[in-house]
Parts: structure tokens; C-alpha cells; sequence
């Protein structure tokens, strides 16, 4: 899988593409967790998300692949008056234990290409202690527009819910959602998913949960 946006980032090292604001999804899990709550981000970009879940009082670490990315997160974390753990890597073997109160990612797992996604939710799941969460956002194949060359690995219909179908689902929804990153006006189709640990854990293969 391939992502355009590191080589976009080193190209715009003064601007956010993505801008500085939270997204609205940051903001709705939010409002779900405790105070100091541990917060990891994947594939957390220029830092918009990760800065503003530190501004909330939450612990973040934010990972991602890009490290042009993650010096312009870094500086809006200064700026912003906050402090994040900032570490490059790929997502599909996180540099980072738990346990984490919320796992997030915003328009970033889609990269990982779906064997991977096969041992990368049960890591996932493993970094969550039971009554924390995880949120992600991540495009579907029921409409597919390509930016800049990207090569994605496109959610299938009920993949992302079926990876956590031994979880509490809080909010699914499907939806379109439009786009202009490129120049052209186009929309992706997306799958939004929160989902809270239940029980007492899970095996290191998530085959089967501990508590049965």
C-alpha cells in the first residue's frame, strides 16, 4: 500500500494540509473518555487530532510514518502549548506498548494492506484494557476515487466490524464524505466505527476471548 501524503508533507513544510482544528470524529470520542486518558493516534498526520486530545488533558502518542509529518505536528504541539509523544513507524508494527484508554485512527489503517489488518487489530486489541475504546475511520470500496497516485487496500463492506465483533459497537455508520485534496472535487465512501472493550482481555492472537 502507498500513501501520497508523506511526500505531500515534505513539499509543505510551513502549511497543514489538512489544516489545524480537530476533525468532528476526534472530537465526539472525546467526550467518552476519563480524564489523563491514554490516547494513541495512528497514522496521526501533521498532529491536528494527537494535539488536540493532549489539549483535553489526555496522555497521546502519536505514530506515524512520515517524519516531515511529524515535525509539523510537533511544532503545532508547541505552538498549542501541549506535549505528545511523537514516534515514527509503521502502524502495522506499532513501536508502542500499552495499555491505551483509545486507540484512533483517522483515515489511516486503509494503508495497511488487509493481511496485515489480519495481526494488526488483534495488536490493536491487546494494548486495551477492558472499558476503553477504539475509533476509526476508514474508506470503503463502494466508492473509490484515488488521489495522487495513492494505492489503498479498500475496506470491504462489515471488514472493519467484523474485526471487532467480540466488542461492544457504540456508533457504526456509512457514509460519503466530500473531498478536494487534489485539486478535483470528489467523494470517498467511509466506515465509521467506536467499539469498547468488554471482559477480561484477549489472547495474544485474539482467537478466542479469555473470559470464555
Amino acid at each position: 500500500m502507498r500513501s501520497p501524503w508523506a511526500r505531500e508533507y515534505v513539499r509543505t513544510p510551513k502549511a497543514y494540509i489538512w489544516g489545524t482544528e480537530p476533525s468532528s470524529f476526534a472530537r465526539e470520542v472525546s467526550e467518552l473518555l476519563p480524564p489523563a486518558a491514554r490516547v494513541l493516534d495512528l497514522g496521526c498526520g501533521e498532529g491536528r487530532d494527537s494535539v488536540f486530545f493532549a489539549s483535553r488533558g489526555y496522555q497521546v502518542t502519536g505514530v506515524d510514518a512520515s517524519r516531515a509529518g511529524l515535525r509539523k505536528a510537533e511544532r503545532l504541539a508547541r505552538e498549542g502549548g501541549v506535549e505528545v509523544r511523537w514516534l515514527p513507524g509503521n502502524m502495522a508494527r506499532l513501536p508502542v506498548e500499552g495499555p491505551f484508554d483509545l486507540v484512533y485512527s483517522c483515515g489511516a489503517i486503509h494503508y495497511v494492506s488487509r493481511r496485515e489488518r489480519a495481526r494488526l487489530f488483534p495488536k490493536l486489541k491487546a494494548l486495551t484494557p477492558p472499558g476503553g475504546y477504539h475509533a476509526h475511520i476508514v474508506f470503503t470500496d463502494r466508492a473509490v476515487y484515488r488521489e495522487k497516485g495513492e494505492v489503498i487496500d479498500y475496506f470491504a463492506p462489515e471488514e472493519l466490524a467484523r474485526a471487532y465483533a467480540n466488542w461492544l459497537i457504540l456508533q457504526r455508520e456509512e457514509k460519503l464524505i466530500a473531498c478536494a485534496q487534489d485539486g478535483t472535487p470528489h467523494r470517498h465512501s467511509v466506515e465509521e466505527l467506536i467499539v469498547k472493550a468488554v471482559g477480561s482481555g484477549y489472547t495474544e492472537d485474539d482467537q478466542t476471548p479469555l473470559w470464555e
